[in-house]
């Protein structure tokens, strides 16, 4: 009965009946960065004072990534993620050196609403059934770093650590994995595009999107508000994940929903 359960509620998240904006905070020491190809990072500012600013612009959640807490082999800086927590009033999700069922425990604790996974759940896939069992379905989330490799099936591999190693890993194989572990979403960022503002990577995030019944939230590479509306519409993503379009300034929230409403894409406005 529970299996059932869980399949109706990838169903309906799969159907959402809007597409979420959902800004992304990566985190280097406590501070917003943001680089390109997972590398040359710049420091952006505050991610308390930042999350606020963005929950106020209308987004509809935000994830915040301790990029180096994998390579730097330590958990998540939990004072940096409570005084984000504090400051906001939508969902968050917090990745980047969780690596047990207590490290989400922990955060869950401190208010975050959502855990995502992926060096973690590579090196140790029944974490993510574990942590799906315990907590629910809802509040596990598996990030997959991809990469353009030809001897991959579907062309794309899973990189982890920071997108340091290739993990040999056929990414749309993965993702399959991870839904039958009990995952509630795939967010797939392709490190070839990251960064770049040249567009997500769409043939990997279609992909993966086609293989699960999961929602797949698209990330790595939004420069233009055309970019999110073909993340959706060929990439056939349930939501999108932006970053230096949104700290830089170059688009606010209401302009991403505005465009894509004006496209036919239900937003919540």
């Amino acid at each position: 009965m529970e299996d059932v359960v869980w399949e109706n509620y990838y169903l309906e998240e799969k159907r959402m009946d809007y597409c979420k904006i959902i800004p992304c905070l990566d985190v280097k020491d406590g501070r917003l960065v943001k680089g390109v190809n997972f590398v040359a990072l710049k420091e952006v500012g505050d991610p308390a004072e930042n999350a606020a600013a963005y929950d106020a612009a209308g987004a509809d959640e935000l994830v915040f990534l301790d990029i180096t807490a994998t390579v730097e082999n330590r958990k998540t800086l939990i004072d940096a993620v409570k005084r984000t927590v504090e400051r906001i009033h939508i969902p968050l999700t917090v990745g980047g050196g969780i690596r047990s069922t207590d490290d989400i425990q922990a955060m869950l604790d401190i208010g975050v609403s959502k855990l995502s996974m992926n060096s973690a759940a590579v090196r140790n896939p029944q974490l993510v059934a574990d942590a799906a069992k315990r907590f629910g379905s809802d509040k596990i989330t598996v990030a997959i770093d991809t990469r353009v490799n030809a001897n991959m099936p579907s062309g794309f591999e899973v990189v982890v650590r920071g997108g340091t190693e290739g993990a040999g890993l056929d990414a749309v194989a993965w993702a399959k994995r991870c839904e039958e572990l009990g995952a509630g979403a795939i967010l797939p960022t392709s490190m070839d595009t990251d960064g770049k503002q040249t567009g997500y990577d769409l043939p990997m995030t279609r992909a993966i999107a086609d293989a699960v019944k999961l929602p797949v939230i698209a990330s790595g590479g939004a420069g233009k508000l055309e970019h999110l509306y073909d993340a959706v519409n060929e990439g056939h993503a349930s939501a999108v994940l932006v970053a230096s379009i949104a700290h830089f300034g170059i688009f606010t929230i209401q302009e991403m929903k505005t465009y894509l409403a004006g496209k036919g894409i239900p937003v919540r406005m």
